[in-house]
């Protein structure tokens, strides 16, 4: 509506002048920052209280983003007066050309790149080897090494003490590695297998998937080595020849394959029987235990009635000593000893050969205070 004035964006007063016919606002109609118009606020104010018609050009002035690009290319010398004193702007304060400061730059930047790229630190448990165009050159011990700057030679460093382990099979029992024994029976297996680098240039270049090799390596090595085994050796007694059985196989092909890698040791964390029969065979092998123990049983009461009956041979040849020496007097000890063992729990009555002596019942009396003993212990307990 003519005559009706808006506050504009930019904190414009409401009674500034209307904008003109073009669009633009009441500053840049009049080319002055006095007017009531709303102030752009990329605009600089005018230096000097020059106009629009200063001399710095008609029209408005230009932006603060399109003063600083102006600024940017003057500094990189696109500028038309570069960096002389008094210029209309950016220009380097001494008056010095910038563009003698890009050869001073470069050659920081070569010097820090030589610096950075020819200088190497290998760890004590590490082995660096130098490539030279991406061809090996030569390894690099612990310490400090010096190589041509990259891209000449780079430098890859490989640890040598790390353990490596990989594992096949599984125990929890997700999946199955059945392996055919040499008996032909069906186990399945749960192994790892532990390897370090020996030779770092041979790992790198030889083989294209270390990881992957070593495992297939230890599954062909693995089923040679069950080939030749019974069911009752891989599950009893014969894993740790079969460990290292496999460990010297696993190295011999590995070394035929100049792989760089040393094998450390195999683990064999679980060999049962199949899924479907693993509950037969757990009754047997209860069954092979029951059977040892028994087994074990019957030969300690073996070893203890030979240790008696030596004991007893012995007793005897002693007897036999002393009855070599005086015979009547052994043999009648010895007839008072059985008798006197035979009759211990018997009434006896002594009869002499002209007369019948009185004697004194000492064993009924003994049983009957034993008797009397235990029914009154009963009948207290009754009570």
């Amino acid at each position: 509506m003519p005559g009706l004035a808006m506050a504009g964006p930019w904190g414009g007063k409401p009674g500034g002048a209307p904008e003109g016919e073009d669009g633009a606002s009441g500053e840049g109609a009049s080319g002055g920052a006095s007017s009531g118009g709303p102030r752009n606020p990329w605009t600089q104010p005018p230096r000097g209280g020059q106009g629009a018609g200063g001399p710095s050009g008609g029209g408005a002035r230009p932006s603060l983003i399109e003063d600083l690009l102006r600024r940017g290319r003057e500094s990189l010398g696109g500028g038309g007066n570069g960096g002389a004193p008094g210029g209309g702007g950016g220009g380097f304060a001494s008056g010095g050309n910038p563009r003698t400061l890009w050869p001073i730059a470069l050659g920081i930047v070569a010097v820090m790149w030589v610096v950075l790229t020819s200088f190497h630190r290998v760890g004590p448990q590490e082995r660096a080897v130098v490539l030279f165009l991406g061809s090996y050159s030569r390894s690099m011990t612990p310490g400090i090494g010096l190589t041509l700057p990259a891209p000449f030679e780079t430098v890859e460093t490989v640890d040598v003490e790390e353990i490596r382990t990989v594992d096949i099979g599984s125990v929890s029992g997700e999946g199955q590695n059945l392996v055919l024994t040499g008996d032909q029976n069906i186990i399945d297996l749960a192994y790892s297998v532990r390897w370090n680098i020996r030779d770092p240039e041979l790992y790198l270049f030889e083989l294209k998937d270390p990881d992957a090799t070593v495992q297939e390596v230890a599954e062909t090595a693995m089923r040679a080595v069950l080939a030749t085994i019974s069911l009752n050796e891989a599950l009893g007694a014969g894993r740790t020849g079969i460990e290292q059985q496999v460990a010297l196989k696993m190295q011999e092909i590995l070394d035929g394959y100049r792989s760089g890698i040393r094998i450390q040791g195999i683990a064999i964390k679980q060999a049962d029987p199949p899924n479907e029969v693993n509950d037969a065979f757990k009754e047997v092998s209860a069954a092979k235990q029951d059977a040892t123990t028994y087994v074990n049983q019957a030969t300690a009461y073996a070893q203890q009635l030979s240790a008696r009956a030596q004991g007893e041979a012995a007793a005897f040849d002693k007897v036999y000593a002393q009855y070599k020496l005086s015979p009547e007097v052994t043999r009648r000890r010895m007839y008072y000893e059985t008798m006197e063992a035979i009759l211990a729990d018997t009434d006896k009555t002594i009869v002499e050969a002209n007369n019948v002596m009185p004697y004194l019942p000492l064993p009924e009396i003994k049983r009957k205070s034993r008797d009397s003993a235990a029914n009154t212990t009963t009948v207290e307990g009754v009570r």
